[in-house]
C-alpha cells in the first residue's frame, strides 16, 4: 500500500489532543500510523547545583520572575541564597534604584521560572543562556534547569564539543550524534533529561553558539540515528588512535551499530601521546599497594586497549579494570603500552596526562552505561597512604606511558570525523561509518519502530 499524506484537522476535534499537539500530519503506511510532531521537542538541561545563584538581564532588558508569593516580577538582577532551611532572594526591580533592592523569604519548595525575551539571553554567572530556566532545591542545593528547544540548545552543544572552524560535514555529524542522544536521554530523569558537562555532552550556552554551527543544526534539522526503530546510543570521543573499539569490549553489552571500525585521526595532537609518572605519584595513585612494582595486563581488546590488569606493589596485590586505571593515572585513554625508566632517566619532571582544551570527551572520568543510562558509577578514592610508607625515601624507577587516542574509543571520533569531511565525505557518510547499520531519520515522538522506518524526508517539525 502506497504512503498516504492526510492532513488533519484540530487535534481536539479528532480525540488526539492528548498527544499534546496542536496540528499535524497523519501518516498511514500499511497497518501502521502515527501522528508526526508540529513543533519540536523540548529538552532541560541542568546548568548548575550550588547553594547561591546570581543571574541577571543583559544591558536593559529585564527578565521576568514567577513564583510563590511573587507573582510576576521584571527583574534586571537576582541572588538566591540557600540558608536556614529556606531560600533568600535579593531582587533589583527594573526602573527601581539599584540601591534599593526588594528582598523575599520563600520556603524550599517553592520554584522559580525566569523567562526573557531578549534574544541575548539570561546571565548565570559569566554565561548567557537562552529559553527558560527554572530554579528549585535538589538535593540540598538550588538546580537551574535551563528548558528550551532542542534545535537551540543544539548550535551550542557543537559548538562546545567541536571547533567551529572544521569542515562543515564534520559539524553536521555532531549536531545529528548530538540531537540523536539529547533526544534519547528524554524523560529518562524527573528533573532534567541531560547535564551541561561531559557527564552527558557539553553546552555552555550562547557564547559557544555561532553562524556555523547554527548553519550545522539548521541544515540537519530533526535529523536522528535509528537503529531497529530506535533512536541509538549516539556515543562519541576525541580521538580513537587508529581503530575506534567495540562497545562489548569496554561495556557490558555490545551494540550491533557500535562496532571496531577503522578510525582516519592522524592529524589529533593525541593520536600518539606519552606521560611519566615517580614514585610518588604512584604511590598516591595506587594507596592500598604502597604504589606500583610491577604492571600485568591481564585482558586487552582486540585494538589493543586494556581491559584489566594487574598491580603489584611493596604491600598488596590489586586488580583493576582499564576505565579505573585510566582516572586514577589521569591517562587520554586505556589504548596504553607501559615501560619503566631507571630513576632520572628521560629529562623533565614526570607529570600526569592533562586533557586536550580543544576538544571534550563525552565520559571522561567516568564509567558508564552503554545502554544510554548515563553515568553508571563514579569510582571511590582509594585508602590513605600507610604511614610507614611515607616515611621511606629511596630511588624507585619511573613508569612510562605510551598511549594513543584519547576517550573510550567507541562511535564517533570527532578527529577520524574532521578528516572524513576533509577528504569528501558528507555527514551521512561519516556517520554510517562510525554507527554500522543506522538510519538518518526524522525523530518521531511516538519512538514506533514503525515511524522510524516510514521513508519519509522532510523534517518532523517547523521552524
Amino acid at each position: 500500500m502506497p504512503l498516504v499524506v492526510v492532513r488533519l484537522q484540530p487535534l481536539v476535534s479528532l480525540g488526539l489532543s492528548s498527544l499534546g499537539l496542536s496540528s499535524g500530519l497523519l501518516l498511514l503506511g500499511g497497518t501502521h500510523q502515527a501522528v508526526v510532531a508540529a513543533r519540536e521537542p523540548d529538552i532541560r538541561v541542568l546548568l548548575q547545583e550550588s547553594e547561591q545563584i546570581s543571574l541577571r538581564a543583559d544591558a536593559d532588558r529585564p527578565f521576568r520572575l514567577t513564583g510563590p508569593d511573587l507573582g510576576r516580577i521584571d527583574l534586571t538582577r537576582l541572588q538566591i541564597e540557600l540558608s536556614s532551611g529556606g531560600l533568600s532572594l535579593v531582587m533589583e526591580e527594573a526602573g527601581a534604584p539599584a540601591d534599593r533592592p526588594m528582598r523575599r523569604r520563600l520556603p524550599t519548595s517553592a520554584q522559580l521560572r525566569l523567562e526573557t525575551d531578549d534574544p541575548r539571553g539570561l546571565w548565570l554567572g559569566k554565561r548567557r543562556y537562552g529559553g527558560s530556566l527554572r530554579l528549585l532545591v535538589h538535593k540540598g542545593r538550588i538546580a537551574v534547569v535551563n528548558h528550551l528547544g532542542i534545535e537551540d540548545y543544539l548550535p551550542s552543544v557543537v559548538g562546545s564539543e567541536m571547533p567551529q572552524e572544521w569542515p562543515m560535514a564534520a559539524l553536521q555529524a555532531q549536531a545529528v550524534a548530538a540531537r540523536t542522544y539529547a533526544l534519547r536521554q528524554r524523560g529518562r530523569a524527573g528533573l532534567f533529561d541531560v547535564q551541561a558537562t561531559v557527564a552527558s555532552q557539553v553546552y555552555r550556552g550562547l557564547e559557544s553558539q555561532t553562524p556555523r554551527t547554527l548553519e550545522a543544526v539548521q541544515s540537519t534539522r530533526s535529523l536522528v540515528l535509528v537503529h531497529a526503530g530506535q533512536l541509538i546510543n549516539a556515543v562519541f570521543h576525541s580521538s580513537s588512535g587508529g581503530a575506534t573499539e567495540a562497545s562489548g569490549e569496554v561495556w557490558r553489552s555490545q551494540l550491533p551499530y557500535l562496532v571496531s571500525v577503522p578510525d582516519h585521526d592522524q592529524q589529533s595532537p593525541v593520536h600518539r601521546w606519552e606521560t611519566r609518572f615517580d614514585a610518588d605519584q604512584l604511590r598516591r595513585a595506587f594507596r592500598e599497594t604502597g604504589g606500583v612494582e610491577r604492571l600485568e595486563v591481564l585482558e586487552s581488546s582486540t585494538t589493543g586497549r586494556v581491559r584489566a590488569l594487574r598491580v603489584r606493589g611493596p604491600v598488596g596485590v590489586l586488580r583493576i579494570s582499564g576505565s579505573e586505571l585510566r582516572q586514577r593515572l589521569g591517562l587520554k585513554s586505556t589504548m596504553v603500552e607501559f615501560n619503566w625508566l631507571a630513576a632520572g632517566e628521560g629529562e623533565g619532571e614526570p607529570s600526569p596526562s592533562t586533557p586536550p582544551s580543544q576538544l571534550s570527551s563525552r565520559w571522561v572520568g567516568f564509567l558508564v552505561d552503554p545502554d544510554g543510562d548515563g553515568i553508571s558509577e563514579q569510582l571511590s578514592p582509594p585508602p590513605p597512604l600507610p604511614q610507614q610508607l611515607r616515611l621511606r625515601r629511596r630511588p624507585q624507577p619511573v613508569l612510562e606511558v605510551r598511549g594513543r587516542g584519547y576517550g573510550h574509543g567507541v562511535g564517533m571520533s570527532q578527529w577520524g570525523a574532521r578528516a572524513l569531511a576533509e577528504q569528501g565525505a558528507e555527514f551521512r557518510q561519516i556517520l554510517q561509518h562510525y554507527y554500522q547499520g543506522v538510519e538518518i531519520r526524522p525523530f518521531r515522538p511516538s519512538y514506533d519502530p514503525a515511524v522510524a522506518r516510514l521513508p519519509q524526508l522532510e523534517p518532523a517539525w517547523r521552524g
